[in-house]
């Protein structure tokens, strides 16, 4: 029955464009007409737990029956998270205004919630004297680079600060951050971070499932759903080991960036030793949250956060890696 419910909700989400899309490519590759093609995907929803489009995005069509059980789709995910980040806690990650206060030292930029501005003239002023000459608003709930503005400081004063934030329903405002010069020759359209998924153990050790790089192409955001790229990142050594991979399955990986010329492969993440140890030490700091995608910059100072996610993307997880990960979460189940 739950996946019943699954199926109807991924037919209200669903893109109509991308699955067309999907459809005639999967056509193309396997000669097989659109209808059986569907018929599968939707099949793969009730036996794997899978979305539609997560038929298309892992590659199914190519795959075994022993393959597409490893892959963890948007309904295992949605229990596994339910599991781990209960309601009750995951707030503190849900929550824009919530994370900033309760993982602020973890910054290296200035962020500010709408009640701290009314109250500090200061604060502001500091948000609109910061080096880079810009500012972002954003909602406290918002995903996916969504509900995010961009503005040059010039045009704020204090006052008119919060007045423009009420105005437009924002609830924060950051400083615009410079990520560092080495990744800037990677990409310079948005600030590309690394995504880091931490899991603690039954003995609250802290485990990595897995380390990535969002990488833009020519978009102000860095999300794969934006259209944007990921790779993956060695743990130990911090260096990027695979291809840039599109959730768009039209789309080819990509060895060096397709703008900047840049090499993906072999490219060496700043300041990593620094990176895992504010990792490992934050997803301590609150353990009743116990599997979190963390969102993270690299600045000439340093790392630090820009969000912690409760509901972690599998596909982000999964796709550059080129194959299912469940088995790194079937442990923490038992």
């Amino acid at each position: 029955m739950k996946r019943f419910l699954y199926l109807a909700y991924y037919l209200k989400q669903m893109d109509w464009k991308k699955l067309d899309l999907f459809l005639d490519y999967t056509t193309q590759k396997t000669s097989r007409n659109k209808i059986s093609i569907l018929f599968e995907a939707i099949l793969s929803v009730f036996k794997y737990n899978i979305s539609i489009l997560e038929f298309f995005q892992f590659r199914f069509f190519e795959q075994s029956h022993l393959d597409r059980s490893t892959w963890a789709g948007t309904g295992y995910m949605f229990e596994y998270q339910l599991k781990m980040n209960p309601k009750s806690e995951r707030t503190i990650l849900d929550d824009k205004t919530k994370f900033y206060k309760k993982y602020g030292n973890y910054f290296v930029h200035t962020v500010a919630d709408i009640e701290a501005l009314k109250k500090n003239n200061d604060l502001a002023q500091k948000l609109i004297d910061n080096s880079s000459g810009k500012i972002v608003f954003k909602v406290a709930d918002g995903k996916c680079g969504i509900d995010v503005q961009i503005e040059n400081t010039e045009k704020f004063m204090p006052t008119t600060m919060v007045a423009f934030m009420e105005k437009n329903s924002f609830d924060l405002v950051e400083e615009f951050i410079t990520q560092h010069p080495e990744l800037s020759k990677l990409s310079s359209s948005a600030v590309n971070t690394v995504r880091i998924f931490t899991q603690l153990d039954k003995n609250n050790k802290v485990d990595l499932l897995g380390c990535r790089l969002r990488i833009s192409v020519n978009s102000s955001v860095d999300n794969m759903a934006a259209g944007n790229m990921a790779a993956v990142i060695d743990e130990t050594t911090g260096i990027v080991t695979g291809k840039g991979v599109y959730s768009d399955i039209t789309k080819p990986d990509e060895e060096v960036h397709p703008v900047t010329g840049v090499a993906i492969v072999g490219f060496q993440i700043p300041f990593w030793k620094e990176t895992l140890e504010m990792v490992k030490k934050a997803a301590l700091q609150y353990p009743q949250n116990r599997s979190i995608g963390w969102d993270i910059v690299i600045t000439e100072n340093g790392p630090g956060f820009i969000e912690g996610n409760h509901d972690w993307c599998k596909l982000l997880w999964q796709l550059p890696a080129k194959k299912g990960l469940k088995e790194l979460l079937k442990p923490h189940l038992s």
